[in-house]
């Protein structure tokens, strides 16, 4: 099942993690059960991953997250905020 939780803008838990597909200082991108999930804030990194497990840990200031079941987000990236609010 696919849980989220986030503490203090600080740290999100995250279960039903399918796959990480890119992750940088500023957005971490992946497909959980549910959607495809894009965190976007400041100083992001990845503090636990378990695929086999299908858990992920963030640490970083939060500022976003976004769901998607948009196929043409397989090519994601910088932009992935605009096009997901256009």
């Amino acid at each position: 099942a696919h849980r989220l939780v986030i503490n203090n803008r600080e740290t999100a838990d995250i279960t039903g993690v399918v796959h990480v597909d890119s992750f940088d200082d500023q957005e971490v991108v992946l497909e959980t059960e549910q959607r495809l999930l894009a965190i976007h804030g400041e100083d992001l990194h990845i503090k636990h991953l378990d695929l086999e497990k299908g858990e992920l840990a963030v640490e970083g200031l939060i500022l976003e997250l976004a769901y998607s079941d948009d196929n043409h987000l397989r090519d994601r990236g910088k932009g992935l905020f605009e096009r997901l609010f256009k």
